[in-house]
C-alpha cells in the first residue's frame, strides 16, 4: 500500500510519542476487523497460479522506525506500528493491513496517521475486492472500495464503489498483489532478475502503477531464524519502485519505493518504505501461522 497517499495534505499538530510506547498503543488501538473483502460471485473456482501452494497463511506485527530523512526536510522522526495477516480461503487469498504511523517535524509537531486495508484476491490472480480506509489526526481522509477484473494478459476493469461509482481500464500485464509475490518469487527462484508490470491494488482511485522490481540472487535458508516459520526458508531480497502511469515514460524517480526480504513461503521478515523525502524500517515483532479455512 502506498503510505505517501495517506501523509499528503495532514496538518502537522503537536506531541511525539517514544517508539517503545507507540508500538504498544497501536497493536492495543488498531480497530477490530471489519467485515472482510467478500469475492465477486463466480460459477466455479479457476486453477491457482503456479506456486500458490508454497505461500504461507500467517499473521505477523512490525515495528515502524524511521531509517533516513532527506537533509532540509522537515521531518526528523518516524514511528509506528503495522499488523498484517494473509489467510488462505480456499479459493482465494485474504489479506489485511492495519498500520499506524507518528511523524514528527523539526519543530516537534506531529501528524499521526492510520489506514486499514483488507482484500480478497482469487487464487487463479484474475478477480480482486479491495477496501481501505485511512484517517490523519483521527478524522478520516479517505474511503476506497470496489472490485477489478482481469482477462488474462488482455488487462481488465477496476470498479469503484467509493469514493465515487466509475469503471478505471485496467492496462495488459496489469498484476494484482499476491500475484505479484507470487511471480516475483517464481523469478527470483529462476535466477531472473526483473519484473517490470502495472501493479493494481486498490489503494488508489487511478488504476494501476507502473511498478519494477530487482530481484537479488536467491538465498539459502536461515543458519537460526528468529521464527519457526522460517525455518528452512530459501530467499530473496527485492526492492519494488511505482511509478505513476502519467509520468513521462522513462522516469527515473519513482513515487514510492519499498525494498523488502521475502521468504519463499511468501513471509517477509523486514521492509523500508521509501517516500522520497523520509523512509522508514519495518522489522518484524511476531509471527504466528494461521490454518487454512479448508
Amino acid at each position: 500500500m502506498r503510505l505517501s497517499d495517506a501523509l499528503a495534505g495532514a496538518t502537522f499538530l503537536s506531541a511525539p510519542v517514544s517508539a517503545p510506547a507507540l508500538l504498544a498503543l497501536a497493536l492495543a488501538a488498531l480497530p477490530a476487523a471489519p467485515a472482510a473483502a467478500q469475492p465477486p460471485a463466480v460459477a466455479a473456482a479457476a486453477a491457482a497460479l503456479p506456486g500458490s501452494e508454497a505461500m504461507a497463511p500467517h499473521r505477523a506485527a512490525y515495528r515502524l522506525s524511521l531509517d533516513r530523512a532527506r537533509q532540509g526536510r522537515e521531518v526528523v522522526q518516524a514511528d509506528g506500528a503495522m499488523l498484517f495477516e494473509v489467510l488462505d480461503a480456499c479459493d482465494g487469498w485474504t489479506t489485511r493491513q492495519r498500520l499506524q504511523l507518528t511523524v514528527i517535524d523539526r519543530a516537534g509537531q506531529t501528524v499521526e496517521t492510520a489506514s486499514d486495508y483488507s482484500t480478497w484476491e482469487s487464487k487463479d490472480g484474475r478477480r480482486l475486492r479491495y477496501t481501505l480506509t485511512q484517517s490523519a489526526q483521527g478524522a478520516v481522509t479517505q474511503r476506497i472500495s470496489g472490485e477489478a477484473e482481469l482477462d488474462g494478459e488482455k488487462g481488465g476493469t477496476a470498479r469503484y464503489e467509493s469514493p465515487a461509482a466509475q469503471q478505471v481500464a485496467l492496462p495488459p500485464g496489469t498484476l494484482l498483489p499476491m500475484s505479484h509475490t507470487i511471480r516475483a518469487l517464481e523469478m527470483a527462484r529462476s535466477g531472473q532478475r526483473m519484473l517490470v508490470a502495472p501493479l493494481f491494488d486498490g489503494t488508489s482511485e487511478d488504476g494501476a502503477q507502473d511498478s519494477t522490481t530487482l530481484l537479488s540472487p536467491w538465498t539459502k535458508p536461515l543458519a537460526e531464524p528468529r521464527f519457526a516459520l522460517l525455518k528452512g526458508q530459501d530467499s530473496a531480497r527485492m526492492r519494488i519502485a511505482f511509478f505513476s502511469r502519467e509520468a513521462a515514460a522513462g522516469a527515473s524517480a519513482p513515487e514510492y519505493e519499498v525494498g523488502l526480504r521475502y521468504f519463499a513461503n511468501g513471509v517477509a521478515d523486514e521492509m523500508k518504505m521509501d517516500f522520497g523525502d523520509f523512509a522508514v524500517d519495518a522489522l518484524m515483532q511476531s509471527l504466528d501461522p494461521v490454518p487454512a479455512a479448508c
